[in-house]
């Protein structure tokens, strides 16, 4: 089943994913997923910033070997899947501030120059939208 969301940017992060590779919930009994979904939404929320960025959030993204998995979209750009993150403040800072520079890009390519640090060895992969291929 398929639910129809706001087709601008977003961010779309795996609720279910697990807390890390060891381990599906932390010490509170919340999966990584829905801790990630929560810390993305307390910044979107608290931060002007990034109001011109979605939050949504879907179970499984079939990326269980890379948990804590979110996927960057917009219409007609390249898409991102990246994981491997904690649940946390600072991986969700990390998405959001690559999110606004992805958002603000022609294509979906962002300059390296402008990566956070909290996103440097997190791709999985990259997705051309419909109709397009990657030069």
């Amino acid at each position: 089943m398929l639910t129809r969301v706001d087709p601008g940017p977003a961010v779309v992060v795996c609720n279910s994913c697990r807390h890390s590779d060891t381990a599906q919930v932390d010490a509170e009994g919340v999966r990584g997923g829905a801790r990630l979904v929560a810390e993305l939404r307390g910044l979107k929320e608290d931060e002007p910033r990034y109001a011109g960025i979605a939050v949504q959030e879907m179970a499984c993204l079939f990326a269980c070997q890379d948990f804590c998995t979110v996927h960057l979209r917009a219409p007609d750009k390249i898409g991102y899947v990246l994981g491997r993150f904690g649940g946390d403040a600072d991986a969700a800072r990390a998405i959001l501030d690559y999110a606004v520079h992805y958002a603000a890009s022609d294509d979906g390519r962002v300059a390296y120059s402008l990566w956070p640090e909290g996103v440097k060895g997190h791709f999985i992969t990259r997705i051309p939208p419909p109709g397009w291929i990657a030069e």
